[in-house]
């Protein structure tokens, strides 16, 4: 069967008849190139092919076309069922072969592939959780704390003492993303080990150094639910609508209907549910929940030294933070660790007093090939900048562990002796007072 060059004697013009009744088989189209443009057809054959286009494309058997499709995205929910495990290093691999997680489980099938990888990342979430509770016997916090029953929560995870230690209390907050409460990057979790992925290195030595701890949640702004299902009424036949116009509408409906199938076929083939989100009311952003839990736990502890540790978003809602609560900020916070930090002083319009706080009390570990706390420069005068130890993003929070610490315990003598901390590079504070 051929489309041949319209319009030449004796070529037979392509008609809806010619098609296979199901599946799209064998239609060789010859001479479409010589097609492509509209001109070299007259309106009324041009009319014609759009036509039998249409007619072709309603005639597909989207099913059969999909048979060597993706296999049903049916994923286990346990590390067993996945069948890896984490082993004495903090490394998951798998339990048979010792190797560690391969994402092309299945060749050129990378969307079932990434939903794999999102399914084992949702268990690795929940593992985290369970860790921070049984190995760092952190509690577990509902909020909104005045939440009822039945309305959206979140959660953030506090020690024992985050409210009742007099002296010092470290704040933990993630970047953007999958990630959640205990986590830096969730593919340094999988990829790598737990140490380099989680915040657990940093929990456990602050504890053992005296701090309370709140690791806060920011990504959790939201719980999905299955969108329910739209009934539409058909028109009723007692309508005083004509017989015709009836059927015209009905006839509308139909295919419309018919178009709407088609599509979903290919936009969601394997019948996945539709979901809508429910909004954590005063935790709808990370913005949001930095302000919520400060309002609500940090501003209320009894700690005399609060101390953050923000990774990449983290840092622009400390800002943020800073910039709607200023006052109590300064009041309570000695030092601030950012770990290549997206936050922008102009961008978000932290005022001259909130940049010069910064300038003293904060330190940026930003992704750098330099050595480990290397200073580096800047455009923005906000707070100094000094190297991670690596040029990954992801790495930051890992690689300068050792170095915030010190930070801290520096900035909390510093304060203690109404010194500044050692930290703050002299060459950064002359250039940043000359700007």
């Amino acid at each position: 069967m051929g489309f041949h060059h319209v319009g030449q004697p004796g070529h037979k013009l392509l008609s809806s008849s010619d098609l296979p009744a199901s599946g799209l088989q064998s239609a060789e189209i010859t001479g479409a190139s010589h097609c492509a443009q509209p001109e070299c057809l007259s309106p009324s054959l041009y009319f014609q092919f759009i036509c039998v286009f249409t007619d072709l494309l309603s005639r597909i058997d989207l099913d059969e076309l999909m048979k060597k499709d993706e296999p049903p995205l049916d994923f286990p929910d346990t590390l067993e069922g996945f069948e890896y495990a984490f082993n004495e290093k903090g490394q998951l691999r798998h339990i048979k072969t010792g190797e560690p997680f391969v994402f092309n489980y299945r060749e050129d099938l990378h969307r079932w592939n990434q939903k794999r990888y999102e399914a084992l990342g949702e268990i690795i979430t929940k593992y985290v959780y369970e860790l921070l509770e049984k190995d760092c016997n952190l509690k577990k916090i509902s909020i909104p704390v005045d939440a009822t029953e039945s309305e959206p929560k979140s959660f953030i995870y506090m020690s024992e003492d985050a409210l009742t230690n007099p002296q010092k209390l470290m704040v933990l907050i993630h970047g953007s993303g999958v990630v959640r409460a205990g986590q830096w990057a969730r593919r340094l979790i999988i990829n790598e080990d737990l140490d380099s992925g989680t915040q657990i290195p940093f929990i456990k030595r602050a504890v053992d150094e005296g701090y309370g701890v709140i690791v806060l949640n920011p990504n959790e702004n939201y719980i999905e639910v299955e969108k329910p299902k739209i009934h539409v009424q058909s028109s009723s036949d007692s309508s005083d609508e004509p017989a015709e116009k009836r059927e015209r509408k009905d006839k509308v409906s139909k295919e419309t209907k018919k178009r709407r199938d088609f599509y979903e076929k290919y936009r969601n083939p394997q019948r996945e549910k539709e979901m809508m989100q429910l909004y954590i009311r005063e935790n709808g952003s990370p913005e949001e929940h930095a302000i919520y839990v400060w309002d609500h736990f940090i501003a209320q502890s009894a700690a005399e030294n609060v101390f953050f540790v923000a990774h990449s978003y983290g840092g622009l809602a400390f800002v943020e933070l800073m910039i709607q609560r200023e006052a109590d900020v300064k009041n309570k916070v000695t030092a601030v660790a950012l770990t290549d930090s997206v936050h922008n002083v102009w961008h978000q319009e932290a005022g001259k007093t909130i940049r010069e706080w910064m300038r003293e009390n904060c330190c940026n570990w930003v992704s750098s090939s330099e050595p480990l706390d290397t200073s580096v420069e800047s455009m923005l005068p906000d707070c100094p900048r000094v190297s991670a130890g690596t040029d990954r993003h992801e790495l930051t929070s890992w690689k300068s562990f050792p170095s915030i610490f010190k930070f801290f315990t520096e900035a909390s003598e510093a304060k203690t002796s109404s010194l500044k901390p050692a930290v703050t590079r002299r060459s950064h504070r002359i250039k940043h007072e000359e700007l």
